[in-house]
């Protein structure tokens, strides 16, 4: 399979199963669009109007070239190669800069996931804390119902963080790297005990042959100094909710009085970011029908000083004022086109920033079992309610009939376990002949769930702002690869 497109001048080839990225001129795009329809004498009459036939002779045959060597129109037989182990290695090539570049699928290193896919389908290697369910905002757009998921407030007590601590080292095999996310409704509501299981956490760590990267998502309402100084020194990664400009974050993002926040926690995020020396941080927002001009809210965002952004679009009921609608596509699209030429312009300029959306690797990224198998919702990653009961995603958490285990029983459902096991790629009937899927991996359960009624369906909306993204991201490393060689 093969996708081409064009986007802000340059015209890129993606062949979908070597993950071989050409950059190409406008004739060799031409031949790649008729190959599969036409032999070289149909494709050297229907081009003769246009282009010099011995050039297109000689195009022909570079694309030939290609294709030989299975870096277009290839055939990887992926899903055997998931059960059976087989790989083969990465390769970056680079061809005449004119014409195109080839970057190819990285393999999967031995012990990582292919292994433990096959063999090790009780590893776990992550947890999603969710330490407060309740929250000091009201955001009438917040999957998790206010915080509360739908159920009663609560807190997680210390005894059960040390549990789901012990639980994840126990479950985690050979793996060294654990993650643990501290999420909520609003986690600094129960700051003392999140301090407590991350000092337990590292006091075990190192005996254990484990070492906990810690996540932080927050609202920021309650960031003070001892928060600023524990994040910076203990969390691999901070997440600060900010949607934009103040009266796009003000809309939704307000107190239970309906009072917005942006005022409290903007000089707050500013100051967490500027003494943070050690670890990661993003600003995440979220956009919706009433914001489709999010651009400007990024832009907003890197005028406060930020330069690690994400903004993702809401998920929610249709039938809500703010959600996104079919109409808002075109627009959407033309943001995040315009979004990427705005990272190459800064880019240039010496003051980049990241997008998280726009964050790809095309030579070191997911190995080709993690392209397929995505983020191991139910298997290898969980999460844990307050009082120690096991879902399979934080997105989940609203729904009893999700609930797949305990902390003290360990995964008991295992018929709900083994249908997450099967999302992956080639299990969703929509992602078979997608060109994006090795690049999402079927995209999220939980919103596939959440919009289909099915784990094995598909959030259609999502799949096309995903596309779109994966562009874009895909134009930027070709521009910079272009930028480089010249």
């Amino acid at each position: 399979m093969v996708h081409q497109y064009k986007l802000n001048g340059y015209n890129i080839v993606l062949d979908v199963d070597s993950g071989s990225i050409h950059l190409v001129d406008d004739l060799v795009y031409e031949i790649v669009s008729l190959y599969e329809k036409s032999d070289c004498d149909g494709i050297v009459h229907a081009l003769s109007d246009r282009f010099d036939h011995d050039d297109i002779r000689s195009a022909l045959d570079d694309v030939q070239e290609l294709v030989d060597q299975q870096k277009l129109f290839s055939h990887g037989d992926y899903p055997a190669r998931l059960f059976d182990g087989s790989h083969s290695g990465a390769s970056v090539e680079s061809q005449s800069k004119e014409q195109y570049s080839l970057i190819e699928y990285p393999s999967c290193p031995d012990g990582d996931v292919a292994t433990s896919y096959r063999k090790d389908n009780d590893i776990i290697k992550a947890l999603c804390l969710n330490v407060a369910h309740t929250c000091n905002l009201d955001c009438s757009y917040c999957f998790a119902g206010q915080g509360k998921y739908k159920g009663e407030q609560a807190l997680m007590s210390l005894e059960t963080g040390k549990k789901a601590i012990d639980f994840l080292m126990e479950r985690s095999g050979s793996r060294r790297n654990l993650e643990v996310d501290f999420f909520g409704g609003e986690p600094l509501l129960n700051w003392q005990m999140v301090k407590d299981v991350v000092a337990y956490a590292r006091s075990i760590e190192k005996k254990a042959g484990k070492h906990f990267r810690f996540t932080l998502t927050t609202n920021g309402i309650l960031i003070d100094d001892n928060v600023i100084e524990f994040t910076n020194k203990e969390m691999h990664n901070v997440v600060l909710s900010l949607d934009g400009r103040p009266h796009v974050h003000d809309q939704f993002r307000v107190d239970i009085g309906g009072k917005g926040s942006y005022v409290r926690i903007v000089p707050k995020f500013l100051e967490l970011v500027k003494r943070r020396t050690r670890g990661t941080y993003y600003v995440r927002g979220t956009y919706t029908h009433l914001n489709t001009d999010f651009l400007n809210d990024i832009l907003h965002m890197l005028d406060l000083g930020f330069r690690e952004i994400s903004m993702e679009p809401v998920v929610c009921r249709p039938e809500e004022p703010y959600a996104l609608t079919d109409e808002d596509l075109p627009i959407i699209f033309e943001q995040y086109e315009k979004l990427a030429e705005e990272m190459l312009r800064r880019e240039r300029e010496g003051d980049p920033f990241e997008f998280y959306h726009f964050m790809i690797d095309l030579e070191h990224g997911p190995c080709i079992y993690k392209r397929i198998t995505g983020c191991g919702a139910g298997t290898e990653y969980l999460a844990v309610t307050p009082s120690g009961d096991l879902y399979p995603c934080h997105q989940l958490v609203d729904d009893p009939s999700f609930k797949i285990g305990t902390l003290d029983d360990g995964v008991t459902e295992l018929d709900l376990q083994n249908e997450f096991r099967k999302c992956n790629v080639f299990a969703r009937d929509a992602c078979r002949d997608c060109w994006a899927k090795l690049y999402c991996a079927g995209g999220c359960a939980a919103n596939a769930f959440h919009m289909s009624g099915s784990l094995l369906g598909t959030d259609k909306f999502g799949c096309e702002l995903f596309k779109k993204r994966i562009e874009c991201a895909i134009m930027i490393k070709v521009a910079k690869a272009v930028a480089s060689t010249t």
